[in-house]
């Protein structure tokens, strides 16, 4: 990446953040003004934003399961948006055709539906990078958004090929022995270590499924998603994640960075970005009230809605083939890169008020659940419990074990990641599913033999919003919290929260005073902060 490039992103994505903005939004704005200032685009540019696409969908697939796929909530509501979609955009543009408005006047009905099914779409790089930021990727509604970005995916793959005339290869039904070949791949990934062996894996694994499908003419983007599901059931899937995610995040910083080089816009063609802005409006409305007859519950449907109203990178190429083909004039890809990138900026700063906002509109939102719920949706508290655990990730995971053989029963664990959930249970730990930031959860949700709430969360926000929830809930007992900085330390006592335990830091300090009960010493004073066993121990005595 040249010089040039990295400082306009860092200043642009710097002063965004000064702001208390997503660092994307000043990217978008780095290319347009790299674009604006005469910078020429490289190659390298693209072949970086390709490969940051490449990473992304690889790791999303690590984190899915097909069985998710499968669920009516999720292809009913793909396939139904899509159509009420194009049908509504379509019909208005025609509308605006037949009035002779700017840019519509050569505008057919090919032309109309071809814009449509564009701006069905939701953007896969500007959602998951909200998810991850946000730490709600295995969320309900996070989960859901997931699925319905694959599904697009399957739907911009046909496109492609009837709209290029590229017909895959016979040598594509070959993939699917792709299942026979899982094994090999666990055990490549189990052997590659915890060094650099294993994001170099990752790598390999992207690229070669990518290389694999584009070499029999299935969309190469496709293949590292299915060759990332491939891995999603192994032990190491959530670490090769993580080694992968500063490569991933770094090379994405491409992809917002072209965007602004697909062309210098003029105040007409803005004009028209901010009008086709405003009707996210509409594909907000369309994909709540879908996910609302489907039977999700008011809060799913309300975030999942808010985080895929956007619009999609896929639209420029559709815009593109278009252009080639002559259906569409090509203003209207300045005109869709625009509209891309607002639509990036609203979804990015809305989404961040997001949980406040349901708690103001709680009512209004809830007045449109069906009265009936998904089996999955269906609430159950364990009985007993004195000490609850929300957050059973790696840390969460070991203090629940530590709790759990001094308090036995009298400890549970909450966390949003079902399959997770499914897999402790299996077990015999006592956990359930639930998201702790879920308002609704925490009315129905008796608190009255809580003494002890451990946030196990790798979000200080997360942790903040819960505490809020919990206090607001009449809730008197004790809270505990993870913290990785200081600074988060600081933010997490301000927001309440009784003793807050650094596991870099006092991880040491623990290590140290079990090391010194080896040779009969013992410390002669307290660590600087008690952990969560401490605590556990002060409650469960």
């Amino acid at each position: 990446m040249e010089f040039i490039w990295v400082l306009f992103a860092f200043i642009c994505g710097f002063g965004v953040k000064l702001l208390a903005l997503p660092p994307l939004i000043g990217f978008l704005f780095a290319g347009f003004l790299l674009h604006f200032i005469g910078v020429e685009p490289t190659a390298s540019l693209d072949t970086l934003a390709d490969l940051g696409i490449t990473l992304m969908l690889f790791t999303i697939g690590l984190k899915l399961h097909v069985g998710d796929l499968l669920k009516r909530e999720v292809w009913a509501s793909t396939l139904s948006h899509m159509t009420l979609w194009t049908l509504l955009f379509g019909s208005l543009t025609l509308l605006l055709a037949s009035l002779a408005a700017p840019y519509f006047t050569d505008i057919d009905l090919k032309s109309a539906a071809l814009l449509g099914f564009a701006l069905s779409f939701s953007s896969t790089v500007c959602i998951v990078k909200l998810l991850e930021e946000s730490g709600e990727m295995k969320t309900r509604h996070g989960q859901l958004a997931i699925g319905v970005l694959v599904m697009q995916d399957i739907a911009a793959v046909l496109f492609l090929v009837f709209a290029t005339g590229k017909v895959p290869s016979i040598w594509a039904l070959g993939l699917l022995g792709l299942l026979l070949v899982r094994p090999l791949l666990g055990t490549l990934l189990q052997r590659a270590g915890h060094g650099e062996l294993l994001p170099l894996t990752g790598f390999f694994l992207a690229l070669g499924g990518y290389e694999l499908f584009n070499l029999v003419g299935v969309k190469g983007d496709l293949g590292a998603l299915i060759f990332g599901m491939l891995l999603s059931s192994h032990p190491k899937a959530s670490e090769l994640t993580k080694s992968l995610l500063s490569f991933k995040d770094i090379f994405l910083i491409g992809f917002f960075l072209s965007i602004g080089f697909t062309a210098l816009p003029d105040w007409s063609m803005l004009s028209m970005a901010l009008l086709l802005a405003v009707l996210l409006l509409v594909k907000f409305l369309l994909f709540f009230l879908t996910f609302a007859r489907l039977r999700l519950r008011g809060r799913t449907s309300y975030l999942a809605a808010l985080a895929l109203s956007n619009f999609s990178e896929f639209g420029l190429i559709v815009a593109a083939l278009s252009v080639d083909a002559g259906w569409l004039s090509k203003e209207w890809l300045v005109i869709l890169a625009l509209a891309v990138s607002i639509s990036f900026i609203l979804t990015s700063a809305l989404y961040r008020s997001a949980h406040r906002v349901y708690m103001t509109h709680k009512a209004l939102i809830k007045r449109h659940e069906h009265p009936q719920r998904l089996r999955e949706d269906v609430f159950e508290q364990p009985a007993n419990a004195e000490i609850l655990v929300i957050g059973l990730g790696r840390v969460g995971k070991g203090a629940f074990k530590a709790l759990q053989s001094l308090a036995d029963e009298r400890v549970c664990g909450m966390d949003a990641d079902r399959n997770r959930i499914k897999r402790l249970q299996a077990k015999g730990m006592n956990v359930f599913y639930g998201d702790g930031e879920d308002a609704d959860l925490w009315e129905r949700f008796d608190t009255a033999s809580i003494k002890l709430v451990l946030l196990a969360l790798p979000s200080i926000d997360d942790s903040r919003n819960i505490t809020q929830q919990l206090r607001n809930g009449q809730y008197d007992g004790q809270i505990a919290a993870i913290a990785r900085y200081e600074d988060e330390r600081d933010a997490l006592q301000a927001a309440g929260i009784d003793k807050v335990f650094n596991f870099y830091t006092e991880a040491g300090s623990g290590f140290a005073e079990e090391s010194l009960q080896l040779i009969g010493l013992q410390s002669d004073r307290n660590p600087p902060a008690e952990d969560e066993t401490r605590s556990a121990q002060a409650v469960a005595g």
